[in-house]
């Protein structure tokens, strides 16, 4: 990741200010607030406020004033209940923003999920830093012959080689022509007196999805955790993946019992349709079940059998 010294010089300040406050805070995120979280080659998720803790999911659950003489133990049990039965509004009471900075097409994925609050990076104001995203070799991978959003095998040798090549190649010339249209120095001064540069707001035009932006992006838990559960999914595009992935520390830190849940119950947990259930069911009863006398269809049987498979 590129940092600037004014932007580690910044972290380092917001880092070394303590606040005297009656709100609930938590320690374990306290230790990495306004820290960045490495993602990629330059991107990071860093995040900047919260507010709640496990106590508020449980609080609004019970509408009390506080613990009262509940146990932890019970405050887990009623979180796992909320999570499993999908009782989902006490979990829209703790928020979390976060600071990302990450590939314009991570972005374009990201910003389907429109439920929180965005503010973005501005190149109509400002000159954008020369950052693309060039992938590591193990992920430049062929398209896959069974999956229409997927990868399948990973290039090697003279063709990842070109491959390669070609991304830093065209990165460099677009972000050179963008500097020519511009005709301006980061101070704001010309770097040809003789001409006119082109509005910024224009000049960007030509920078390539790879290029990279920022971003803050505040969300309550509930969808967080409806964003984690799809973008931290094995299925998700590796580059979006990776920025969940952090993210999902992050939640570990911040709500704790409300992430186990999570784990135990959307990550690690399975839907079944109701027709899966009477195959299961039949199976359970001794019978032999195929995909043609389930009711399923071949998609759907090899979605179960995955389910049902030992894990080994």
């Amino acid at each position: 990741m590129t940092m600037t010294p004014e932007q580690a010089a910044e972290i380092a300040a917001l880092r070394s200010q303590s606040q005297t406050t009656r709100r609930a805070t938590v320690p374990a995120l306290e230790e990495i607030l306004y820290e960045p979280l490495n993602v990629l080659d330059h991107g990071f998720v860093r995040v900047i406020d919260y507010m709640g803790d496990d106590s508020a999911v449980v609080q609004a659950a019970r509408v009390s004033y506080g613990r009262g003489t509940k146990k932890v133990s019970e405050d887990r049990g009623l979180i796992n209940y909320l999570m499993r039965h999908r009782h989902t509004t006490p979990f829209e009471m703790c928020e979390i923003k976060y600071h990302v900075k990450l590939p314009i097409f991570v972005a374009r994925q990201w910003i389907r999920h429109r439920t929180a609050n965005v503010n973005e990076y501005s190149a109509r104001y400002s000159i954008l830093d020369n950052e693309f995203y060039i992938p590591a070799p193990d992920q430049l991978a062929a398209q896959s012959s069974s999956n229409r959003q997927g990868r399948g095998d990973v290039l090697t040798g003279s063709e990842a080689a070109r491959v390669l090549d070609l991304l830093k190649r065209d990165a460099a010339q677009s972000y050179a022509s963008y500097e020519e249209m511009l005709n301006e120095k980061p101070d704001g001064s010309k770097r040809d007196e003789d001409r006119e540069g082109l509005a910024r707001e224009l000049a960007r035009m030509n920078l390539t999805v790879n290029f990279y932006t920022q971003w803050y992006w505040k969300t309550d838990l509930l969808n967080l955790l409806h964003f984690l559960s799809l973008r931290a999914d094995s299925h998700a595009q590796y580059e979006i993946r990776v920025y969940a992935e952090a993210m999902l520390d992050t939640v570990q830190r911040w709500v704790p019992a409300c992430y186990d849940a999570f784990r135990e119950y959307r990550i690690g947990g399975a839907a079944l349709s109701a027709t899966a259930i009477k195959a299961v069911r039949r199976m359970l009863a001794g019978e032999q079940v195929d995909q043609a006398g389930s009711g399923l269809s071949a998609r759907e049987w090899r979605e179960l059998m995955d389910v049902l498979k030992p894990q080994g």
